[in-house]
């Protein structure tokens, strides 16, 4: 076993969703690696320079530094951090999280050869970052993908479902949330008792924006704010059609989990999501931001119960391939 320090943003404690640092990090210290993390401040700046102080104080006391990489302010996380591995000699591997990580490629070449060029490895949680890492000529690249453990999620059989609708996300602009009330909106010209819940935090002040559309358009939405994964996932079951409106994306964890969950999934089709899911076969895919063809999809669910059957055993096959059980051979395999 292995003594690890992770870097990344560990921000549960102030209100925000879980990230990589507080699941895989939970995961791979029960398979019994010794792991620092770092950093919990709320502040950015605060948080930045945490993050490059115990970079300089753990670097020599570990076998690798584990890396949160994401694409936009966080992005400058893993370029100090990474370079600071590099000065000490300490193998470094950047997990790539930012959706948006292919126009960081392109608009910083220099910055990103830097980290990705001398990681000791690059660990792809989708195939479609593994692959636009690969055309800017990165080798040094690994697919592990996100993972989930199975056993926490209750898989539902929907054989009749109605015009329920559950959007699970953090609120913020990248994500699209009024897109989802656009959405309920055109449902409910055909389905007037259709409902839409909304679970998560406010990130960037798209929480009382989309509750403002709602209330315009006299829409009743239930926002329920943040829950627990033990809360939103009870609250799953009363629930019947998941939608993901996001513009931008990897390997999104709320849609493992709809899938787990046995909710038939509704989303946009950019960044990592057409790698992962196919079209008709274990997902619905619709363009970004356009609600009208995310309710046509919906309404094709209400119509075609054995569609709903074929689609939901598919997610349930796909998502088998991503517990944490099987993927944690690849992480134990590359930490050696």
């Amino acid at each position: 076993m292995k003594n690890l320090l992770y870097i990344g943003n560990k921000l549960h404690k102030h209100g925000f969703n879980k990230t990589a640092i507080e699941t895989l990090g939970v995961f791979l210290s029960d398979e019994g690696h010794t792991i620092s993390y770092t950093s919990d401040k709320k502040n950015q700046v605060i948080r930045l320079f945490d993050m490059i102080i115990t970079a300089f104080l753990k670097a020599r006391k570990v076998d690798y530094i584990l890396i949160d990489t994401y694409s936009t302010s966080s992005f400058w996380y893993a370029f100090f951090c990474s370079q600071i591995a590099r000065l000490f000699k300490v193998k470094y591997i950047p997990i790539l999280h930012g959706g948006d990580l292919p126009n960081r490629l392109k608009n910083n070449p220099f910055l990103c050869k830097l980290i990705f060029k001398n990681a000791y490895v690059n660990v792809a949680p989708s195939n479609y970052l593994l692959e636009k890492f690969k055309e800017k000529g990165f080798k040094n690249m690994l697919f592990i993908p996100n993972s989930i453990q199975l056993k926490a999620y209750e898989f539902k059989k929907r054989d009749h479902i109605m015009p329920k609708l559950l959007w699970v996300r953090a609120f913020a602009k990248i994500y699209n949330p009024k897109m989802a009330v656009e959405v309920i909106r055109l449902v409910k010209h055909k389905y007037p008792k259709a409902t839409l819940t909304m679970v998560g935090p406010d990130k960037d002040g798209s929480l009382l924006t989309t509750e403002k559309f709602a209330e315009s358009l006299n829409l009743e939405v239930n926002f329920t704010g943040k829950l627990s994964i033990v809360q939103w996932t009870n609250l799953a079951s009363e629930y019947d059609v998941f939608i993901n409106t996001t513009h931008f994306d990897n390997t999104p964890i709320s849609v493992l989990e709809a899938m787990a969950l046995g909710l038939p999934v509704v989303t946009t089709n950019v960044g990592g999501i057409p790698y992962m899911l196919t079209n008709h076969k274990n997902a619905l895919l619709v363009n970004d931001n356009q609600p009208l063809e995310m309710t046509n999809a919906i309404e094709d669910l209400l119509n075609n119960p054995e569609k709903v059957k074929y689609i939901t055993s598919n997610a349930k096959l796909l998502v088998e391939t991503m517990d944490w059980q099987v993927v944690k051979l690849k992480w134990n395999e590359l930490l050696v």
